[in-house]
């Protein structure tokens, strides 16, 4: 069915699925990156009715300190594995950028049950995995409240 969405929108490329070998660990990471608002909203809308901790990673292939935080990512990514990761690259899907008020890059915004619990903005790779333990660790509704 997947393939038949990919297909209708946006074709064979339009969301891939990116497998890295972690140096501490064999499990392999798994970062989606979307090349086609249509197959993006498909997702998203998908992912609302989960749970599940979502980190979207907006940046650009021209950004050196995006393509730091992109090895960052998929070591994360190895490590949560009950944590769903996206890459936007924002000169492809600037819409999807402007959606979640993307001002600068690299921007990582994480979401649950499609709502924003929180981002980082800029290479603070220690700071984002902080961000991850905390939200990954909440459940229920009070996931969304921001605790003092």
């Amino acid at each position: 069915m997947g393939s038949a969405l990919s297909f209708l929108f946006g074709g064979p490329a339009a969301a891939t699925a990116t497998a890295t070998e972690d140096s501490s660990s064999q499990e392999p990471s798994s970062v989606t990156s979307f090349h086609s608002s249509a197959r993006w909203k498909l997702h998203f809308k998908e992912a609302k009715k989960s749970p599940k901790l979502m980190v979207i990673d907006f940046g650009a292939t021209w950004c050196g300190s995006c393509n730091f935080m992109e090895s960052a990512i998929k070591a994360m990514a190895s490590k949560f594995t009950d944590v769903q990761f996206s890459k936007i690259d924002i000169d492809e899907l600037n819409d999807v950028a402007q959606k979640f008020k993307v001002r600068a890059i690299p921007t990582i915004v994480l979401v649950k049950k499609g709502k924003e619990v929180d981002r980082v903005v800029g290479a603070a790779k220690h700071e984002l995995e902080k961000k991850i333990e905390k939200h990954r660790a909440l459940q229920g509704p009070s996931c969304c409240l921001k605790l003092v």
